[in-house]
């Protein structure tokens, strides 16, 4: 009975939020239309521009390294007072979730937004909201990672005498160093694809060339940048796996 119920749901959920949003048979028959102007406008690829459109894939790439990064390293201690079995007190703990809730629930287009005046057009804006929206990302993360942890190597650190610092960096990272390095090149990959969407209002980057060459209906260079796109994020996924599986 309770499958039942759950199908039930799932089918009225899909009725009413395709109802809402104008979903519609017929439009999905039109995805033809689609498939023919691609086929017709963006190929074959144009790679005139192949070194510019490289350089600016390695500056989206070095965009979302470094944010990731940052806020990386910004949310790991962060992370230990918004965890609920280590925080030393439970207003520290509420005050260190609302941080990163308040970080994390804005989104980075906004932020970068609200920098643009400040810092200008370029890449800066879109590595301060990276780091501000993935240090909430993270904190979430790795709070929650540590609260999931064993507690047995801890109480091993603190029965020779350890101190809380000593908990951490012997009993607690050394558990989460396998998640912590897949929560980063997920969050890595998100960046790059981010970054993409920033370069719309002037981070630079690949991004930024897309828009332009849209704006230009040059489809056979979107189609080079694309392809560019998907072999960055190919890449960093083969190189997240790979140190994975060293790290295990």
């Amino acid at each position: 009975m309770k499958r039942v119920f759950a199908a039930a749901a799932v089918v009225v959920l899909l009725w009413w939020s395709g109802s809402g949003v104008g979903v519609t048979v017929s439009a999905f028959r039109d995805l033809g239309n689609t498939f023919r102007f691609i086929a017709g406008n963006w190929f074959p690829a144009d790679a005139a521009d192949w070194r510019i459109a490289v350089k600016a894939m390695l500056d989206t790439l070095e965009i979302a390294v470094f944010s990731t990064l940052a806020a990386l390293l910004l949310a790991v201690p962060g992370s230990l007072f918004a965890a609920r079995n280590w925080a030393p007190a439970r207003w520290m703990y509420d005050a260190t979730r609302g941080l990163f809730n308040v970080a994390r629930s804005i989104p980075e287009l906004v932020l970068a937004l609200v920098f643009i005046p400040t810092l200008g057009l370029g890449p800066m804006p879109a590595v301060m909201a990276l780091i501000i929206h993935n240090v909430g990302v993270f904190g979430k993360l790795l709070s929650e990672t540590i609260e999931a942890t064993d507690e047995g190597p801890q109480d091993a650190v603190k029965a020779v005498g350890g101190t809380r610092l000593h908990v951490a960096l012997y009993g607690i990272f050394p558990q989460m160093a396998p998640l912590v390095l897949s929560h980063y090149f997920y969050r890595l990959e998100v960046a790059i694809r981010t970054s993409l969407i920033l370069g719309i209002v002037g981070a630079g980057g690949i991004g930024q060339m897309l828009f332009n060459d849209f704006k230009m209906f040059a489809y056979e260079k979107v189609t080079f940048e694309v392809l560019l796109i998907m072999v960055m994020v190919a890449a960093v996924d083969y190189l997240g796996a790979l140190i994975r599986r060293r790290v295990k």
